[in-house]
């Protein structure tokens, strides 16, 4: 088979081996603990039995190893320290790792359980070089208190199957079948039953297996496999997933020395939408969704997402949008011992249509209303800041739907509403969320509106009624029936106009023992 080399991917692989460990050593330092050098292991229950699913290396320098019973592990070092696994607590630690390593990449992809793939293509000149790059990458998590391996090759694969062997293997596109061809074969990640049955037939090395014929070793051991193999030797690809879609447009700036007080961040935040502007207006486009990302230098990220009604053409807009999300977040942003980097991406572009701006008046009441809608939003959520539009339906709560003003906007602008000819209305412009329960101690038999009732405690005496409005329910949507609402327009002794409904026909409703029950009253909305 001739050999396929991806040369215009760089894929660096991230392992960290000692991951559970080192989240437990990094949270009991944060608690105030001493430094411990005693071995230390994570079980988890197997085979109703507790054995080692992690631990660290002075653990693994006393023999022990992932799988051993913990009984077995008590044997020879009854001292040794044991902590609970928390596949949840590890998760979380990594994907932390991977929103940190969003600096290097915006590509940047899981391999569990402990595994990063970093998409490098293009990027590591910013950095000095891949040597350089993965130098500063695992210097810097390394500090933080993780045990790093990391490798760099054409395929995801490859440098996977490196890092697992050794660290800081870069290998040149073409050269991944050279360089993997001597490593053992649990470096492939391969199932342990695959491994030990090729360790049985004499293969100890990827390159024994390799020398094997392609549909020999499908027949053994499935296609799955000799995938895999072709994968690490260049001969085929894996593509990866990275966890966020790829922004349309990126910006950034890094601090040689970290910033923390409030001025720098917003007056690198204000350069920013200015650089991300004059990048978007180059080929006609606005922003929708802008994500804001600051990097600390101990390796929490911190992201904040404003999004728009309307595209975004401006850079004092977006300066504008982000104080005010600063202003409004719960949590405040916490600079710690300072952010070395600042990032502005558009995550949702659309492309800019020009207007008449100077001789039509309604577009600029149009920007007027987006921009007051997203200043809101920003403070207070997008899907609090809602517009209604008409929906065909008779029943009165279904005769709109309340959605998010930035994302329909230019649908409520246009939606078509049922002209209002009548002097009073016939309906409330605004309905109850559900319609509230009444008392009605009198009303006149059988279809007649009530001569009082009593709501939220306080009685009413009805001087006016117009009426009835009389509204069929939609049968269709539901297995049971649904009583006759009959609306009535009243108005009390002190001017005060409700819109009532009896909820069912006189005789309409019936008990369980046929025996016709009388129907209630309820109150949906009130006039203004």
């Amino acid at each position: 088979m001739s050999a396929f080399s991806v040369t215009h991917r760089r894929i660096l692989s991230l392992w960290l081996p000692r991951l559970p460990t080192d989240r437990i050593k990094r949270q009991l330092a944060r608690n105030g603990a001493p430094a411990n050098l005693q071995a230390s292991i994570v079980v988890a229950k197997q085979s109703n039995a507790l054995q080692i699913s992690a631990l660290d290396d002075a653990a693994a320098k006393l023999g022990l190893e992932p799988g051993l019973p913990l009984a077995n592990a008590r044997a020879v070092c009854p001292d040794i320290q044991v902590f609970d696994a928390d596949p949840v607590a590890d998760m979380q630690v990594l994907t932390d790792i991977a929103d940190w390593c969003d600096r290097f990449t915006p590509l940047v992809a899981l391999d569990l359980p402990h595994g990063l793939f970093l998409d490098i293509t293009g990027c590591a000149h910013l950095f000095g070089g891949e040597a350089a790059l993965m130098e500063q990458l695992c210097a810097a998590l390394s500090r933080q208190g993780f045990i790093v391996s990391a490798a760099i090759a054409g395929t995801s694969t490859c440098a996977r199957t490196l890092s697992r062997y050794a660290h800081g293997r870069i290998i040149a596109a073409g050269d991944e079948a050279k360089a993997v061809t001597p490593l053992p074969l649990f470096t492939l990640g391969a199932d342990e039953a695959i491994t030990r049955g090729l360790r049985r037939a004499g293969l100890k090395t990827i390159g024994d297996v390799a020398l094997r014929s392609r549909p020999e070793i499908t027949a053994r051991f499935g296609a799955e496999f000799t995938t895999l193999l072709e994968q690490a030797l260049g001969q085929s690809d894996a593509p990866i997933s990275p966890r966020k879609p790829l922004p349309d447009y990126i910006v950034e700036q890094r601090f040689a020395e970290p910033i923390a007080t409030d001025g720098v961040i917003t007056l690198t935040l204000a350069k920013l939408a200015r650089t991300l502007i004059d990048a978007m207006d180059r080929q006609g486009k606005g922003a929708r969704r802008l994500e804001a990302a600051f990097f600390r230098t101990d390796g929490a990220v911190r992201v904040i997402t404003a999004e728009t009604g309307l595209p975004v053409t401006k850079g004092e807009v977006i300066d504008r949008l982000f104080r005010e999300r600063l202003d409004a977040i719960a949590d405040p942003l916490d600079p710690g011992f300072g952010f070395d980097m600042i990032r502005l991406s558009a995550s949702r572009t659309e492309i800019v249509v020009q207007q008449q701006r100077d001789l039509d008046a309604n577009v600029h009441a149009n920007d007027e209303l987006a921009d007051l809608i997203d200043r809101i939003a920003a403070r207070i959520g997008s899907r609090r800041v809602l517009v209604y539009l008409p929906v065909e339906s008779h029943i009165p709560e279904r005769a709109m739907l309340g959605v998010p003003a930035q994302h329909h906007l230019a649908a409520a602008m246009q939606a078509a509403w049922p002209a209002r000819e009548d002097e009073p209305p016939l309906r409330p412009l605004r309905l109850f969320e559900q319609p509230e329960l009444i008392d009605v101690p009198l009303a006149e038999f059988p279809d007649k509106p009530p001569k009082k009732f009593t709501w939220r405690r306080v009685s009413h005496n009805v001087v006016h009624v117009e009426g009835p409005e009389r509204v069929s329910m939609e049968w269709w949507r539901s297995q049971e029936a649904k009583p006759t609402r009959d609306y009535f327009r009243v108005e009390d002794e002190a001017g005060q106009r409700f819109w009532l409904f009896r909820d069912g026909l006189y005789g309409e409703i019936r008990d369980a023992d046929d025996q016709a029950v009388s129907p209630q009253w309820f109150v949906h909305g009130l006039f203004a």
